[in-house]
């Protein structure tokens, strides 16, 4: 942060992820000694997040993105960081899902043109990847399944055109399965194994990386961007097996872990190397995450209710 000069915005910022980054930005910040504010927009549907993030610093601006008439009220930045979207509830709300993940980039990318701007996408730009590969890279071509991931490759095709004829610097963050204590894959296998519930298997592979890492890969990327726009997998660097993860949960909670289904040859997974040359290794393991996310299962910690479908194969979300 003590390389970037000006604010930062933090569009939709009331996401799973976004109070993570806005904290770590306020923080960071502060500790490199540099005057800066962090905005935080967001329809803030959780009126209670508003105060969590004024008690860390971080300002906050109510606006509905889809309101044409509020981006005239606005705070400008040189520095945006943009994370709207809809992922769960998508079926049934195709054309919501249409209009925030592949509409909303074009007046966003208008207003803040002047702005550097990095930007969350997902690996389900890449559909299924054969397991023998070693995950999907950022030169394959894309291949979406479902209405949602398709709606996710038209956002980074909106910005990306804005990016080559605005000349807006920009990076695309392909992101895969963020993990915190309240929600992510680990905590799915937990909760499936705590209630005896057996452990699909079909999908079974995935990538993981902790969400304070995944939110620092993102800030720094404001540095690195470029026109057209650098595009980088978030993940960790191992390819993760869902059966032994699932055992090594059972095992630190002592409990049984069931299966059901046969590994498929294919899964979402990636080859995040290019953001590892970049930014380094993640601070925080797997083995870590693991400890961590059972240790706060056993204990009942606070979830977010939200599973992420991590099996789910036909992109229904």
């Amino acid at each position: 942060m003590a390389l970037l000069a000006g604010d930062l915005v933090i569009l939709g910022v009331g996401g799973k992820m976004g109070p993570t980054l806005a904290r770590m930005a306020k923080r960071a910040s502060d500790m490199a000694g540099v005057p800066r504010r962090v905005i935080g927009i967001s329809r803030f549907s959780e009126p209670k997040l508003r105060y969590k993030l004024h008690s860390w610093g971080v300002e906050t601006h109510e606006c509905d993105l889809l309101d044409s008439k509020s981006y005239s009220h606005l705070p400008d930045a040189p520095n945006v960081v943009y994370m709207a979207g809809m992922k769960f509830g998508s079926t049934g709300q195709q054309s919501l899902t249409w209009a925030m993940n592949t509409y909303l980039p074009a007046p966003v990318s208008q207003q803040y043109r002047q702005s550097r701007i990095a930007v969350f996408s997902t690996g389900n730009v890449y559909g299924l990847s054969p397991v023998t590969l070693g995950g999907s890279r950022e030169n394959d071509p894309p291949h979406p399944v479902g209405e949602y991931a398709l709606s996710c490759l038209g956002r980074e095709r909106i910005f990306e055109h804005f990016s080559r004829t605005e000349s807006i610097k920009m990076s695309i963050l392909r992101l895969y399965y963020a993990i915190e204590l309240r929600y992510g894959v680990l905590m799915d296998l937990a909760q499936l194994i705590l209630t005896g519930n057996p452990v699909p298997l079909a999908m079974g592979y995935f990538c993981a990386i902790w969400q304070g890492d995944a939110a620092a890969m993102g800030l720094r990327s404001l540095v690195h961007v470029t026109t057209p726009p650098l595009v980088l997998n978030i993940a960790g660097p191992e390819l993760l097996s869902v059966r032994p993860v699932a055992e090594e949960l059972a095992a630190l909670m002592n409990k049984p872990a069931r299966f059901e289904g046969v590994e498929g040859a294919d899964a979402l997974i990636c080859n995040s190397q290019k953001a590892m040359d970049l930014f380094g290794y993640p601070h925080v393991g797997v083995r870590q995450m693991m400890t961590w996310v059972a240790d706060w299962a056993m204990r009942g910690g606070e979830t977010l209710s939200k599973p992420t479908h991590f099996e789910n194969r036909a992109g229904d979300f």
